[in-house]
C-alpha cells in the first residue's frame, strides 16, 4: 500500500468544493494511513487573472447579481449551439492551467479524484492525448447535475442521489461508472455524538432549542435582516451564528448579539460544525451542497434562506420535496414560520426523520474505498 498515490484536485470557487476534497482526503488517510495523498487547489496553480475569474468572480456574482447567476446556470445547462465555443473554452482552460498538468505529472498518481469540473476537463484532455494514464473520478457536490459536470471518459462519477444517476444515464454516461455515495462530508460526521457533553462544552442550555444560523464559508447574504426577523418572533430559543471566514461580518454582529432579546452567540470560522449540528434543533442556512450534506448527515432539519439562483434553488427544491426543510426565503415571515415550527415538536421530529433518511455520513469513506479500488489496491 505504500506505493498508493491518491491525487485530489479541487478549486476554491465557493467553499464547498474544497470541503468535499478535504473530506475525501481525510477518508483516504483513515482507510490507508500509509498511502500518499495529495490535495491541490488548482486555482493556486493558475494565473492571477484566471484565479480571480474563477474564485473572486463567483463571490462577486453572489453578492452583486445573484439573479444573473441563475440565468447563467440555466443557459449553460443547455446543449451548446456552437461546438467551436466549447473548444475555445477548453483551450482557455488549458492555457491557464499548464502548471496543473506539470504538478499532476510530477506526482505520478495511481488515481485522481476531482471535486470541481475544471480539473476534470483538463485531466480528461491529457488522458485523450495519452500524456496521463491514471484513472480519474469526479465528485458532484450538489444534489442536481449541471452540464458543466459532464466529463466523457471519466472512470467514476460519485453522485448524491438516484435522480443524479438517472440524469447522467439520460445524457449517455454508462451506468456502471456511476456510484450513488452521497456528497462527501468529513468522516467525523459518521461518529456518534455525545450530545450532553457537547452542550456542556459549548455552553448550550438543554432547556430551550438551539437555532444554528449558518452564513456559509464566506458569510454572504442579508444576515442582519435575517437575525432581526428571528429575534422579533422567537421567545424561547437560543441562537448561534457562524459567519465563516467573513471576519468583518462577525465583528458587525457582535454588538447586535449583545443586545438581542434571546441568548445569541456569534462565532467566526469553526472546525467544530459537526458538534454544533449535533446539538441544534434547526439550522437556518443557504442550501449549499456541502452545508446541506453535512446537516443531513446529522439529521438536522433546515430552514432555507437566501438560496443562490441555480444550483442552490435546486437543492432547496429537493429538500422541500423530501420533507427535510421548510422555506424561510421570505424574511418578513421567517421568524413567525420558525416560531410555529418550534412550537410543534412532532413536526420538527418528522423533519428530522426525513433529514436523517437522506443523510450519507459515510459518503467520503465509500468514495475512498472506490478510489483505492480504481488505483488497483
Amino acid at each position: 500500500m505504500t506505493s498508493s498515490r491518491i491525487l485530489i484536485l479541487s478549486a476554491a470557487s465557493g467553499g464547498g468544493h474544497l470541503r468535499a476534497a478535504q473530506a475525501v482526503e481525510a477518508a483516504c488517510r483513515l482507510r490507508h494511513p500509509q498511502a500518499e495523498v495529495l490535495h491541490l487547489d488548482v486555482l493556486t496553480l493558475t494565473s492571477p487573472a484566471f484565479r480571480k475569474l474563477y474564485g473572486d468572480g463567483y463571490l462577486d456574482f453572489v453578492n452583486a447579481a445573484p439573479e444573473l447567476l441563475g440565468v447563467l446556470y440555466a443557459r449553460t445547462n443547455r446543449p451548446p449551439r456552437n461546438p467551436a465555443r466549447e473548444k475555445l473554452k477548453l483551450a482557455l482552460d488549458r492555457l491557464n492551467t499548464r502548471p496543473l498538468v506539470k504538478a499532476v505529472t510530477a506526482f505520478r498518481p495511481d488515481v485522481i479524484c476531482h471535486t470541481h469540473f475544471l480539473p476534470a476537463g483538463i485531466v480528461a484532455h491529457q488522458k485523450r492525448k495519452g500524456s496521463l494514464t491514471a484513472p480519474h473520478a469526479l465528485v458532484i457536490t450538489d444534489f442536481e447535475v449541471h452540464r458543466w459536470w459532464l466529463c466523457p471518459g471519466v472512470d467514476r462519477y460519485f453522485v448524491a442521489r438516484e435522480d443524479n444517476r438517472v440524469h447522467l444515464e439520460a445524457l449517455g454516461e454508462p451506468r456502471d461508472r456511476i456510484r450513488i455515495t452521497g456528497i462527501p462530508v468529513d468522516p467525523v460526521f459518521a461518529e456518534q455524538p455525545d450530545v450532553p457533553a457537547l452542550r456542556k462544552k459549548h455552553g448550550v442550555s438543554a432547556e430551550v432549542p438551539l437555532l444554528l444560523v449558518l452564513c456559509g464559508g464566506f458569510g454572504v447574504g442579508p444576515v442582519e435582516d435575517l437575525l432581526a426577523a428571528l429575534w422579533r418572533s422567537l421567545k424561547r430559543a437560543q441562537v448561534t451564528v457562524i459567519t465563516g471566514k467573513n471576519e468583518e461580518l462577525r465583528k458587525r454582529l457582535l454588538p447586535l448579539a449583545a443586545q438581542a432579546p434571546i441568548p445569541t452567540k456569534v462565532l467566526g470560522f469553526s472546525r467544530e460544525i459537526h458538534e454544533w449540528m449535533a446539538i441544534a434543533e434547526l439550522a437556518v442556512s443557504k442550501p449549499g451542497g456541502l452545508t446541506t450534506a453535512e446537516a443531513l448527515a446529522r439529521g438536522l432539519p433546515l430552514v432555507v434562506t437566501n438560496p443562490i439562483p441555480g444550483q442552490e434553488t435546486r437543492n432547496a427544491t429537493m429538500l422541500y420535496e423530501e420533507g427535510a426543510a421548510i422555506s424561510g426565503e421570505n424574511l418578513l415571515t421567517l421568524g413567525a414560520r420558525v416560531a410555529r415550527l418550534l412550537a410543534s415538536p412532532p413536526r420538527v421530529a418528522a423533519l428530522r426523520r426525513a433529514a436523517r433518511g437522506l443523510g450519507r455520513p459515510q459518503a467520503a469513506l465509500e468514495i475512498a474505498d472506490e478510489l483505492f479500488a480504481l488505483a488497483g489496491c
